[in-house]
């Protein structure tokens, strides 16, 4: 039941019109929000339905068990702001019964995780491993299914008890308020990746119904399906024509690359948007995820901007813990390594993601150790030659993301290769190219892309300066109206409604 289907917005329909009725009594509402979180799982795969429920039982009994009544730290004004060192010196004392429930669910969940995620990843590793080195082990006949969204409701109910057992949350006692935090359709399968101390006080209270949120919300969904609509889904045309030839020319794999870097961001960001509208109508805030990425003027502040509910899990709950900064600076330099390395890997069991993961690692071990220099020496006192170095950097961090992008789309290490040697021109001198074998890109195509890109930035630009995503409320009405009438006359025009998947679903 994807965002972008009628079905969906059928089942929308009637599960946020019984929450909304029921917004003042918070049992029903709740039971109604389990009830259709689980049957929005179901339609991917009722069977996994089992996997869903014991991961709530074992967290919810893991909170009990952590809940020692110890006075709480303040709760943060945003995910973005890092665990403060005093819970976590109280947490270090804690004893060690609680360290042991702790490492019990961490290990369970990762487990589990690791089985359906990684299973056939490692399995066909190894066996690549003995082949070559002329060995011929006998392949595994289990082919494991990926449950979906396993990666995003994982993480959301680690990150609950590792809270719990930080002073920053009390244990849920209301199994019903738990299991509608984990199971909170909007963001279940594909995120932004929840917090109890964000979600948990919303789901304990009656909502309320205010027209203008409800006005916000419709603002959000039409514009996330715009992004995937109108702009991932025929960018993932473009990108599909390319590859599907074996030697893309520099043209078409570059264009490629810059196709795919619109398409992941308007696919997921537009996922976000919509899974946050959806939210929103029914009286609940989920956490932002994106912060105009591309306008990040180097690789440390594109993390702060890009999937902002992963990469500020993995700094609490990776990089913290392995002790961050704090350790001196090949520690850090290590720890940052590890901590993308494991991103990457989170994303997808192929040594495609492991190698994205580790190409960011180097980026941000880079930026970090060149940031003293560039504070020295990149001072101008003229406000243009200011201006020009600015811009150049997000244009140098954009493309150095674009890269990155080949290394996450590549389906394989050899289609890898040939995208990227396609790019720098010697796919002659490695495999003889075919005639027409390259694919060439409509002159259509290219403007397309061009005009997306330059439409992206022009809306992140205007967003980043008002500060606020429903700025769109603050122009004049006949603007406004003008607005929607272009976005709903692109939609006639140029929607892909083919109902493509949300390339997040797959993690």
């Amino acid at each position: 039941m994807l965002f972008n289907s009628v079905e969906f917005f059928a089942f929308f329909l009637v599960a946020g019109t019984a929450v909304v009725l029921l917004r003042r009594r918070v049992t029903a509402r709740n039971i109604v929000l389990v009830t259709a979180g689980y049957f929005f799982y179901a339609q991917w795969d009722w069977r996994f339905l089992g996997l869903l429920l014991l991961t709530t039982l074992l967290d919810y009994v893991a909170g009990l068990l952590l809940d020692d009544g110890g006075e709480l730290t303040p709760a943060p004004d945003d995910v973005c702001t890092p665990p403060p060192a005093e819970s976590l010196a109280r947490a270090a004392a804690r004893p060690h019964r609680h360290k042991l429930v702790l490492a019990a669910s961490i290990s369970i969940n990762l487990l589990m995780l690791g089985f359906f995620k990684y299973f056939n990843f490692f399995t066909e590793s190894a066996v690549a491993l003995f082949d070559a080195i002329g060995l011929q082990p006998n392949r595994a006949t289990l082919d494991v299914l990926l449950p979906v969204g396993i990666s995003f409701y994982t993480f959301a109910s680690i990150a609950y008890v590792v809270d719990v057992y930080r002073y920053r949350v009390r244990a849920e006692r209301s199994l019903l308020t738990y299991a509608a935090y984990v199971a909170f359709f909007p963001q279940l399968v594909a995120g932004p990746i929840e917090r109890m101390w964000h979600l948990g006080p919303q789901l304990r209270a009656p909502t309320t119904f205010v027209l203008e949120r409800l006005y916000s919300a419709c603002f959000l969904i039409g514009w996330g399906l715009f992004k995937k609509v109108v702009i991932a889904d025929n960018m993932a045309t473009v990108v599909d024509h390319v590859l599907m030839h074996p030697a893309p020319r520099r043209t078409g794999a570059l264009l490629a690359m810059y196709a795919f870097a619109i398409q992941i961001y308007c696919d997921f960001s537009g996922y976000t948007d919509i899974a946050r509208g959806t939210a929103r109508a029914m009286g609940f805030e989920l956490l932002r995820n994106f912060d105009t990425p591309y306008l990040a003027p180097n690789p440390q502040e594109f993390w702060r901007r890009w999937h902002i509910s992963l990469s500020t899990w993995l700094r609490d709950y990776v990089y913290i813990p392995l002790g961050g900064s704090a350790l001196g600076r090949a520690r850090t330099y290590a720890n940052l390594m590890l901590t993308m390395v494991l991103g990457g890997l989170w994303h997808g069991a192929a040594w495609t993601f492991v190698l994205w993961g580790a190409f960011h690692g180097l980026l941000l071990c880079a930026h970090r150790a060149m940031t003293p220099w560039l504070k020295r020496t990149m001072k101008f006192d003229n406000p243009g030659h200011q201006a020009a170095w600015d811009v150049a950097r997000i244009v140098g961090t954009f493309h150095l993301v674009c890269f990155g992008w080949i290394l996450f789309r590549a389906n394989s290490m050899d289609q890898l290769g040939r995208w990227i040697g396609g790019i720098v021109h010697i796919r002659d001198q490695i495999t003889p190219r075919p005639a027409e074998a390259w694919g060439r890109v409509p002159s259509p195509w290219i403007w397309a892309i061009f005009v997306c890109l330059a439409l992206i930035y022009l809306a992140d630009l205007w967003l980043r300066e008002r500060r606020r995503e429903e700025a769109v409320f603050e122009i004049t009405p006949w603007r406004r109206a003008a607005l929607y009438a272009a976005g709903i006359l692109a939609f006639i025009l140029f929607g892909n409604f083919g109902g493509g998947t949300f390339i997040y679903f797959q993690f």
